[in-house]
């Protein structure tokens, strides 16, 4: 496997973490997400909107990078 083709794989797995990652923010209270997430507080209500559209916006860039590196390279 070559590092072009890694690279590919790479980017479109950890787009689709953090897809799963922006939807569990996106549907639980602070109080009900993981421990371990960044904004977990225990009792509380709200839900961490911001930290949802950056997951979403991050797996959309990683989405574009396994785009831009899976076409064909250039001949110089």
């Amino acid at each position: 496997m070559n590092k072009q083709k890694g690279l590919v794989i790479l980017g479109v797995i950890l787009g689709i973490i953090l897809f799963i990652i922006g939807f569990i923010y996106a549907t639980h209270t602070a109080g009900s997400l993981p421990t371990y997430f960044p904004g977990y507080l225990a009792g509380a209500t709200n839900v961490h909107t911001k930290h949802s559209v950056a997951a979403f916006i991050a797996g959309v860039g990683c989405f574009i990078f396994a785009w831009f590196q899976s076409g064909p390279k250039a001949a110089i």
